[in-house]
């Protein structure tokens, strides 16, 4: 049996932004915007949990609790006995907003769950993918967060998949936050089981140019961040966010629901629209939160501490 007491792990994991618009359940974007968490395997048995910041009071503080969850799972799929587990997180990310939350803390868990076990258990990216999409559902969120920067997921016969890109440096990301929160759930019970042949040619082709958008050609983006598959259907539930989204590209900015919203994420072309739409923002919407982000690349990192 490894005895893993006394191992200590430090984890940080970005944001995300996923669908990008046109990209609905297979572009991601990670954000510069980090949950960070310290793991530490204690002896006995169960796992205590103190939050910081964002989801304190509010998430599971024992062995319930979601990051717990991550890293038990990946033990129990690695054949390794769970310890005891001491965890501190300091939470940056809203819950309920459309910026990966819940994909965050899976693959923090993951990932701590990976530090703990370095020397005794090897995992591939491949492996980690699948590992969070089976806690999560979908690549769409996790492939970000692993791996950073921009990323195409998709599943065959296999498994998850993802390619990771890097963008462009003159994309410039804004995420506009609301005080109000949307269920992924309620979001996805919106959307009808079949669209018009029309709109999904338009999507497709929609998709195909977001990605040289995001890569090559900022200049593109406005017309690159249409989208026909499911964002005039989540309107009704998020009518604010729509209203956010409207008055951005009347001014010729790129802003779409972030993940299933009901934040919206602007993806300016260079900085200086980046501030443009902020400024919007805030004359028009004070009540909503602006973050100034860039691209991560790195995505998921942990820090082994014997």
């Amino acid at each position: 049996m490894t005895n893993l007491v006394g191992r200590k792990v430090s984890v940080r994991v970005p944001a995300t932004s996923a669908n990008l618009g046109p990209g609905f359940d297979t572009l991601g974007m990670a954000l510069s915007f980090y949950d960070e968490l310290e793991v530490e395997a204690v002896t006995g048995s169960g796992a205590s949990v103190e939050v910081i910041g964002e989801g304190a009071g509010e998430v599971p503080t024992d062995g319930s609790n979601l990051v717990v969850q991550s890293i038990a799972y990946v033990f129990e799929q690695s054949g390794v006995s769970l310890p005891g587990l001491k965890l501190k997180a300091h939470n940056v990310i809203p819950h309920g907003r459309g910026m990966g939350s819940s994909g965050a803390a899976v693959v923090s868990g993951i990932v701590a769950a990976k530090g703990l076990l370095e020397g005794v258990v090897d995992f591939s990216p491949e492996r980690l993918l699948q590992l969070a999409t089976d806690l999560e559902g979908h690549p769409d969120n996790v492939a970000p967060a692993l791996f950073g920067g921009l990323t195409i997921a998709w599943e065959d016969a296999k498994g998850p998949h993802h390619k990771k890109l890097i963008v462009h440096r003159g994309v410039s990301p804004l995420e506009l936050v609301p005080n109000f929160k949307m269920s992924t759930a309620t979001a996805r019970a919106l959307q009808p089981e079949s669209v018009p042949h029309e709109d999904a040619v338009f999507n497709v082709s929609r998709s195909a140019l977001l990605v040289a958008a995001l890569t090559q050609s900022p200049e593109l983006l406005m017309a690159a961040t249409e989208d026909r598959l499911h964002q005039d259907y989540r309107s009704e539930a998020m009518p604010e966010a729509g209203k956010v989204i409207a008055l951005m590209r009347e001014h010729n900015h790129a802003a779409v629901v972030s993940g299933a919203g009901p934040s919206v994420l602007v993806l300016a072309s260079d900085p200086a629209e980046r501030m443009e739409a902020a400024k919007l923002a805030a004359e028009n919407f004070p009540q909503w939160r602006a973050l100034v982000l860039a691209v991560d690349f790195k995505g998921a990192t942990v820090n082994t501490h014997q």
